[in-house]
């Protein structure tokens, strides 16, 4: 659903909101959570229908905002303003599959209107921010569909999803364009995909561009603000905010973008897992072909279709993770308050390697597992403590590090494991050779044992 072009807006520098720089990268916080049953979950392309689904959720909206004065900052917040907003947009409306005319909103190019008193931190995140947030388009065949992108450097390099470039994996070779925030239109070509993270590279030709910031995801806590920046149904440069709802939740991915065999299984629980679908796919069984495992965090920021590939910023405007998935109900199709990000730093490691090679790396344990349930509960349970080895590879790097049959994986570094998938995304978000600690039970006692990570097969 492309916009008809916008006016350039005035150029100016952006003042940075105070605020610490970011740190190092460093371990990860420890973190988990389960929903219940029925819940579907799906990204948020445009084009997709949800699959059936009980849940029911609301967002919490923080009760109020740091407001800012009316100086410098507002001036730099009028003249780095986002472009567009004057055109009408035809798009198609979440229920009936009427189309709806958006009527233009404001002035183009500008992020404060009349009221400068009433600025707060939202705006000036969303000053800094969104002109390294672009919208993508994208078609193969008689396919085509729309998502975001952030971009990460001067030599026009931009981060999106796979599930975007290749419309749920459906697409080999995509033409691919990308709106710039100052309303240009630019061809891109694919510079790499890697289906294990649902991450993409791409790469136009142009100049001035802003590259975002990326801030530590490892250095995050529940509550935080947090505020998205998109596409969503086409509408570029939307901004909505919330918070940080939960970390390290893992969620399960069916896309025939995935490889067939990546190494590591899981046994008897696929039942009690979550899926959800790419642009364009159906519904699909979890555990089938194609089923990879994402440790992501959720918000309550609104994100709809067409936001797959946009930036999760912080109150500074810095990137803490790019937007791929929400989870949604069968009585609504759109934002319920359950969105899903990657955290920005491993969403940074993927990008570096796909800008290098073209691929990214991910590691390999070499275990079958199945999710441990606590003791004494319920045979039919959703709860599980653990990862349970049924099955050790010969000559595995978990059988070089002496995991046993029967051993209980318990965490990965200070990565809390609590069944099957969370093991399989926790070992995948670490490159081949790495070496991390695996802490388990055997026969009752804690131990740990330090393994060193292969590579994961992806064909």
């Amino acid at each position: 659903r492309p916009d008809a072009p916008a006016q350039d807006a005035p150029q100016g520098p952006v003042p940075a909101p105070e605020g610490p720089a970011p740190a190092a990268p460093g371990d990860a916080a420890p973190g988990y959570g389960h929903f219940a049953p029925g819940a579907s979950f799906h990204a948020p392309g445009s084009g997709q229908t949800p699959g059936p689904g009980t849940a029911a959720f609301h967002p919490a909206k923080p009760a109020g905002r740091k407001r800012f004065g009316t100086g410098a900052l507002v001036a730099g917040m009028l003249l780095a303003g986002l472009a567009g907003g004057g055109v009408a947009v035809g798009t198609q409306a979440l229920t009936g599959g009427s189309t709806v005319a958006i009527a233009p909103a404001g002035q183009p190019g500008q992020l404060v209107g009349d009221n400068t008193d009433s600025v707060n931190e939202i705006t000036a995140a969303a000053a800094k921010a969104s002109p390294s947030v672009v919208s993508i388009s994208v078609a193969g065949g008689s396919s085509g569909g729309s998502g975001s992108g952030i971009v990460l450097d001067a030599e026009g390099h931009i981060l999106t999803n796979t599930h975007v470039v290749t419309l749920g994996g459906t697409v080999a070779d995509p033409s691919v364009e990308v709106r710039t925030q100052d309303g240009q239109v630019h061809e891109a070509s694919v510079v790499g995909t890697d289906p294990l993270s649902d991450l993409a590279v791409i790469k136009i030709e142009a100049s001035g561009l802003t590259p975002v910031a990326f801030a530590d995801s490892d250095k995050l806590n529940v509550g935080d603000t947090a505020i998205a920046i998109g596409s969503p149904l086409g509408l570029s440069g939307t901004v909505t905010d919330g918070i940080i709802s939960t970390l390290n939740r893992t969620i399960s991915v069916s896309s025939s973008a995935a490889p067939e065999d990546t190494g590591d299984g899981s046994q008897g629980n696929s039942e009690d897992q979550f899926n959800f679908q790419f642009p364009g796919q159906g519904q699909s069984q979890p555990g089938s072909q194609g089923s990879i495992y994402l440790n992501v965090m959720q918000t309550d920021a609104a994100i709809n279709h067409g936001n797959s590939g946009g930036a999760l910023v912080n109150s500074a405007g810095e990137l803490i993770g790019v937007n791929v998935a929400i989870a949604s109900s069968s009585e609504d199709s759109g934002s319920i308050g359950v969105g899903f990000a990657i955290p920005s730093n491993y969403a940074q490691r993927v990008a570096q390697e796909l800008i290098a090679d073209g691929e990214a790396s991910h590691g390999y344990l070499g275990v079958s597992v199945t999710a441990q349930a606590a003791e004494d509960s319920a045979q039919n349970t959703q709860f599980s403590v653990g990862a349970a080895v049924a099955e050790v590879v010969s000559g595995s790097p978990a059988a070089d590090a002496g995991i046993r049959e029967g051993d209980v994986i318990t965490a990965v570094g200070n990565r809390v494991i609590e069944d099957s998938q969370s093991l399989t995304a926790a070992i995948r978000e670490h490159t081949s050779g790495s070496k991390v600690t695996v802490k388990l039970l055997r026969d009752g006692e804690q131990r740990s044992l330090d393994v060193t990570l292969g590579e994961t097969p992806q064909s």
